[in-house]
């Protein structure tokens, strides 16, 4: 196992590839998750079709945050 002072020793390209791989590793891809997206999505369709919800505007939503 590496150690943590050997990490910091690395040279910046190291570490942005060792942070690239442990990011990539986090993001697996998952059946059960896709799943409860695609289920969540029809929900939220269903939702604006019956009208129990309304639709924002991107540029509204974006623009709360570039504040």
């Amino acid at each position: 196992m590496v150690s943590y002072e050997e990490v910091l020793d690395l040279k910046p390209l190291d570490k942005i590839y060792l942070i690239d791989k442990l990011l990539l590793s986090l993001d697996l891809p998952s059946e059960e998750i896709d799943e409860i997206w695609v289920e969540e999505s029809e929900r939220r369709i269903e939702a604006y079709e019956d009208g129990k919800t309304k639709a924002t505007d991107v540029y509204e939503v974006l623009s709360k945050y570039s504040r």
